[in-house]
């Protein structure tokens, strides 16, 4: 059972705290990985590896830096391009609405990482996840509750999922109108899920996620 940890004890912002235990055992390939769009209606999950500079100035370049999930989408994009121009390496990683169908989300979640993880050009030693655990994975690792407003790596891994994921949704909203995946992203706002009721599911709709009342209409 995981420890529950209180709030008042997480830092202010994400910062290099588990980062810099790490590098200072002589350890300098630590990545921070998130995810973006588990609980979606429609579309991929998305997994984003991001290896940052072992160097504490990186704290001061990327201090902007937050949970994706709190920042505002101009603030994600912004923050993304600068976490990419610091990063020493980063992939994001997709399992399709097939997979996450045949699989389920979670086994699903677990591929989207794998796949991020073999673009990566440097292999990590050691991985900070947000809670997470990876046991088909040797890379010795550190599973973390709300790690991404603890972790500096993780929170930009969780803003290179999600934009990379918002990025992939917009062009389904041009292949799909009418469900307003450009503005929802594939998440059950209220008018995505009256547009589900009208028009019935679109082929990127994950079919194993049931909607009571909700068809398929062809």
């Amino acid at each position: 059972m995981r420890r529950k940890i209180p709030l008042e004890s997480f830092p202010a912002k994400p910062d290099l705290g588990f980062e810099n235990a790490l590098w200072s055992s002589g350890l300098d390939k630590i990545a921070g990985i998130d995810e973006a769009g588990r609980g979606a209606l429609a579309g991929p999950v998305a997994a984003a590896v991001l290896l940052l500079p072992a160097d504490d100035s990186v704290a001061d370049r990327l201090e902007g830096v937050r949970d994706s999930k709190v920042m505002t989408p101009k603030a994600r994009e912004y923050w993304g391009e600068l976490i990419m121009e610091t990063a020493l390496d980063w992939a994001v990683g997709f399992a399709a609405h097939q997979e996450i169908d045949e699989i389920g989300i979670l086994p699903a979640t677990r591929l989207a990482i794998g796949r991020a993880l073999d673009l990566l050009q440097f292999t990590p030693q050691h991985l900070l996840i947000d809670y997470i655990e990876l046991k088909e994975y040797s890379i010795a690792q550190t599973s973390l509750v709300k790690g991404d407003a603890r972790s500096l790596s993780i929170a930009g891994a969780s803003i290179l999922a999600k934009t990379s994921r918002d990025d992939l949704m917009r062009q389904f909203g041009d292949r799909y109108p009418g469900y307003g995946f450009a503005a929802n992203k594939g998440y059950g706002t209220r008018t995505h899920r009256e547009a589900l009721m009208s028009l019935g599911p679109c082929p990127i709709h994950r079919k194993s996620f049931r909607l009571q009342g909700i068809g398929d209409k062809g």
